[in-house]
């Protein structure tokens, strides 16, 4: 028997199974996130952590939770866990991969679609009753997707999800970038590895779809934008901080790209200042790439099972940092 702490709304069923388990559950049924202090306090007495993105667990939070032995993650990021930190300290983290990478590569699809045929725009165009006559060149041209190039940045499980969408459903011809070749998605699908400067002045559609890291942060900001077509649209439904925000909104006055699509925001919830108002050739969502009802209660579930096997002594079946299990036991 542990002790567990759910730092948000997760749903009854995951709280269920690990009181089921025989675990004694602090379940915070909220959908705020703790303040920092407040995590601190709540965890110091855990051995088991269930965690959302927007719970910033830390060396802090780690110091004070001497009896931690597991941190599971409800996301497939895990830029909010300082994951250095947890291993150095024997505590193991897991995360969700699998069970969201085709409903986000779904969204991520979706919002390329609305951004090329302006589909926002058109619904307020309508709402607003300014339909008044049908022309061959009306205000909302859009743009063609089907055998245009697509760039996927980080072909992951996600990033290739979304290629697979490209490539089979509408005839694009995909690029893409990564650490090494993926050579069954290049015999798939025809994809081609290249340089991110490459990618950028070829593709038609960026996706965004690396991990945020250091390397990673502000990896678009005007520099980078400046080298896709003025014809091109950027897509980002990975981690905001990846796009600097206050130069895509310039990037978008300025005409230096056609559009974007975004999902996720560099300091969400909140968007930069002018962004808002930006009504054309722009598309924005509160981080729903993996929000359906059935996704999301697989990723408790996912985590549950991860946690459960962790303070059991086994190695959870997505554990980040597999390593260190047993070595207390050493």
């Amino acid at each position: 028997m542990a002790k567990v702490l759910v730092t948000q709304q997760i749903g009854d069923e995951g709280v269920q199974k690990l009181r089921e388990a025989g675990h004694v559950v602090t379940y915070r049924d909220d959908t705020e996130p703790m303040t920092p202090a407040e995590l601190q306090t709540a965890v110091r007495h855990s051995e088991g952590l269930v965690c959302l993105l927007t719970d910033r667990v830390d060396t802090a939070v780690l110091d004070a939770a001497p009896n931690l032995k597991m941190i599971a993650n409800v996301a497939v990021g895990y830029d909010n866990i300082d994951l250095a930190a947890a291993t150095q300290r024997g505590v193991l983290v897991s995360n969700t991969p699998d069970v969201l990478t085709e409903t986000t590569a779904d969204h991520a699809f979706a919002l390329l679609l609305a951004i090329a045929r302006r589909i926002p725009e058109a619904d307020a165009f309508m709402r607003a009753d300014k339909y008044e006559k049908f022309e061959m060149f009306p205000p909302l041209l859009g743009l063609d997707v089907y055998g245009k190039t697509l760039g996927i940045v980080g072909l992951g499980r996600i990033g290739a999800a979304v290629a697979r969408r490209g490539a089979l459903g509408f005839g694009m011809k995909v690029l893409y970038t990564a650490t090494e070749a993926k050579t069954a998605v290049e015999q798939e699908l025809g994809a081609e590895r290249v340089t991110l400067p490459e990618l950028l002045r070829q593709s038609d559609f960026v996706s965004i779809n690396v991990p945020l890291t250091s390397e990673t942060r502000h990896l678009f900001t005007l520099d980078t934008l400046r080298q896709m077509k003025p014809t091109a649209c950027l897509i980002n439904t990975a981690r905001g901080p990846i796009v600097k925000e206050a130069d895509l909104l310039t990037a978008l006055r300025e005409g230096i790209i056609w559009g974007a699509a975004l999902d996720v925001f560099e300091d969400e919830p909140r968007m930069v200042s002018g962004l808002a108002q930006q009504h054309e050739r722009l598309v924005v969502a509160p981080h729903l790439g993996s929000a359906t009802g059935e996704t999301r209660r697989k990723m408790v579930d996912t985590a549950v099972t991860n946690l459960l096997a962790g303070l059991s002594g086994q190695t959870p079946p997505n554990a980040l940092n597999p390593e260190i299990v047993g070595q207390a036991d050493e």
